[in-house]
């Protein structure tokens, strides 16, 4: 049996959580997160736990079991606490703008590029080298630093490039001349 699967989920006093014919809403004082979860599952929702196990021994739901485990644990801990992600621009001339519901990174392109921000996430600029992005799913937050630190990945030869906070870059030696 699923390690992860067979944890049982607590469940803070200011969250309520509705289950109706495979979705499961789960409200908090930040916000509101749905999921649909398969019917190769049944979850036991008492006063303040949640329990999920398996209906049948299948591969599939072998792997279902944790995965959502794991999920409706960031849903619920989405909702009481907000995720967050920092990231850091190194080198020179690059730097983060936030323009109204856009963000606009510079990093050593001769264009700056731009991403529209979603509604449920947040970006805060701390400095113009940094910003923090919060938001109540996991996976959004994620998503979107993930696909701001694909403009410039971090180069190993002067570690340049735009960084998560706290991401160790391991640095290559660059040419011996003779």
């Amino acid at each position: 049996m699923s390690r992860i699967g067979k944890k049982a989920i607590d469940i803070p006093k200011d969250v309520s959580i509705k289950m109706e014919n495979g979705n499961i809403l789960i409200k908090g004082k930040h916000g509101t997160l749905e999921k649909t979860i398969l019917n190769i599952l049944t979850i036991d929702h008492t006063e303040n736990q949640l329990i999920i196990k398996r209906n049948d021994d299948s591969k599939q739901s072998r792997a279902y079991h944790g995965l959502i485990r794991a999920l409706l644990q960031n849903m619920v801990k989405g909702v009481t606490d907000k995720f967050s992600k920092t990231l850091i621009a190194e080198g020179v001339g690059y730097k983060f703008q936030v323009e109204k519901n856009k963000l606009v990174v510079n990093a050593g392109f001769t264009h700056p590029v731009e991403f529209s921000i979603p509604q449920d996430l947040a970006i805060k600029l701390e400095s113009p080298i940094k910003i923090s992005i919060t938001g109540i799913d996991k996976e959004k937050v994620g998503f979107l630093a993930s696909k701001i630190h694909d403009v410039r990945p971090p180069e190993p030869y002067k570690g340049k490039g735009i960084l998560y906070d706290g991401e160790k870059i391991i640095r290559k030696a660059g040419k011996t001349g003779k």
